[in-house]
């Protein structure tokens, strides 16, 4: 008998009257918030101007929802599309299923189009967002503790997960407690977010560096992890889909990082053109007052100028008739 063991959740939904209001979604729509906010802070202290951030999320996060989604049904498709199966379920976010692969891929894709719009380099935006999506994944993982999925093996540590009976591997329908991995991985994120944070900050990355640091690092962890879940995957040549995935996608990422601080190192002066025009009206109608003193000075040299000029010539014209008589 266990000691200790980390609780699920009796129900990974509670009803609001007729709203359901679920575990696994609030979890991602915080998590989204949380990326925006922090995304927002950093892009201002790199220059940039509020709200930009949340404008181009609104391209990003429909686009990152459905490439999770998607990547999640077709690496998984015998869940949706096979005999038995509904596939109106695919499209049921809410029971869970969003693969991080498609939603950076996606998202990325949908940050682009906002970036072009605005006129600004989607590698300077995605310096400034990426610690808020580590935060959002570690906050999001918990949406998998609310529908008691994605655990590890069988463990009777003093942190393993208790798992109903309804949940259970089939081959382990008696074992009650596994490995937490939704909070390995959750506290693996904080750990990434942090390291990019001070990375940022010492090396001043520029360019995507940034980014491309926290998908290397979540690589790594992901890995591991992935390889303690005891759901099922797909497997190519004896290891996990995601796995060969996280290989994949951390040589690239490291590779980027390489390739980038040779070609075009330090870090952009301007994030936002916009920004930077913001201050021109400014500084021109600081000038604006010099500029009209400068005038009325000229004006009043002028004027001055003019009414002397009679009385000179009259007082020329009293000396020539004096000189005459």
């Amino acid at each position: 008998m266990e000691l200790a063991f980390i609780p699920s959740p009796a129900h990974g939904v509670v009803h609001l009257g007729p709203i359901p209001l679920r575990g696994y979604a609030f979890c991602i729509i915080i998590g989204v918030f949380v990326a925006v906010w922090y995304g927002n802070k950093r892009w201002i202290a790199r220059g940039g101007k509020a709200g930009t951030v949340a404008d181009i999320g609104v391209w990003a996060v429909p686009f990152g929802l459905i490439g999770g989604r998607l990547y999640h049904v077709i690496t998984d498709y015998e869940l949706y599309f096979t005999d038995g199966k509904d596939w109106v379920d695919a499209f049921k976010v809410w029971q869970g299923g969003l693969g991080i692969w498609g939603a950076i891929a996606f998202g990325a894709l949908g940050a682009w189009i906002g970036c072009r719009r605005r006129g600004i380099a989607l590698p300077a935006y995605a310096d400034a967002i990426a610690p808020g999506i580590a935060f959002a994944q570690a906050i999001g993982r918990w949406g998998n503790w609310f529908n008691q999925e994605l655990y590890g093996g069988p463990t009777t540590l003093p942190w393993g997960l208790k798992i109903d009976a309804a949940h259970r591997p089939d081959n382990t329908p008696d074992l009650v407690t596994y490995h937490p991995t939704f909070l390995y991985e959750s506290l693996w994120c904080i750990g990434v977010a942090l390291l990019v944070i001070w990375a940022d900050r010492r090396f001043k990355l520029g360019h995507g560096r940034a980014f491309a640091l926290y998908v290397a690092a979540y690589t790594v962890g992901r890995a591991w992890i992935e390889h303690m879940r005891v759901d099922y995957a797909h497997r190519i040549l004896g290891m996990r889909l995601n796995d060969w995935t996280a290989i994949v996608v951390f040589v690239a990422a490291v590779a980027y990082l390489v390739l980038s601080a040779k070609l075009r190192p330090g870090r952009e002066e301007t994030v936002e053109p916009v920004a930077a025009t913001a201050e021109g009206p400014a500084d021109g109608a600081a000038e604006e007052p010099a500029q009209a003193a400068d005038q009325a000075e000229t004006d009043a040299e002028q004027a001055v100028d003019f009414d002397k000029k009679p009385d000179a010539d009259a007082a020329e014209d009293v000396a020539q008739k004096s000189v005459q008589s």
